[in-house]
């Protein structure tokens, strides 16, 4: 899509810090961070949400990404994985995403 900020991200016109890349997902770190960690793992191809066909090869690559956050990040200790589907669920790109969040004990101040 023209005006997706994350398509743009993924062909690498607009600058990022890219965490992990290959073939199929990017993963960079989100510019508002919502904890001492905060990466985002994208496929490449345009798709809205988790739920808008999404091929199984992503997704596998998709979460494989986010393994390899973890391990980049040293994440050891434990994480999350959120991919919110819909504006009612807190989605503001329309463009799948899983965030990974870590670096502090859920329940605490994670900012």
């Amino acid at each position: 899509m023209d005006d997706c900020i994350f398509c743009k991200i993924a062909a690498h016109q607009i600058p990022s810090t890219v965490v992990y890349e290959d073939d199929k997902v990017i993963a960079f770190d989100d510019l508002a961070p919502q904890a001492p960690v905060h990466t985002l793992v994208i496929p490449k191809d345009h798709y809205a949400n988790i739920i808008d066909g999404v091929p199984a090869d992503v997704l596998a690559a998709m979460v494989n990404a986010v393994s390899e956050v973890a391990r980049v990040k040293g994440l050891d200790d434990g994480f999350r994985v959120i991919a919110n589907t819909g504006e009612v669920a807190g989605q503001t790109v329309h463009h799948f995403h899983m965030h990974v969040l870590g670096g502090k004990p859920l329940g605490e101040n994670l900012v």
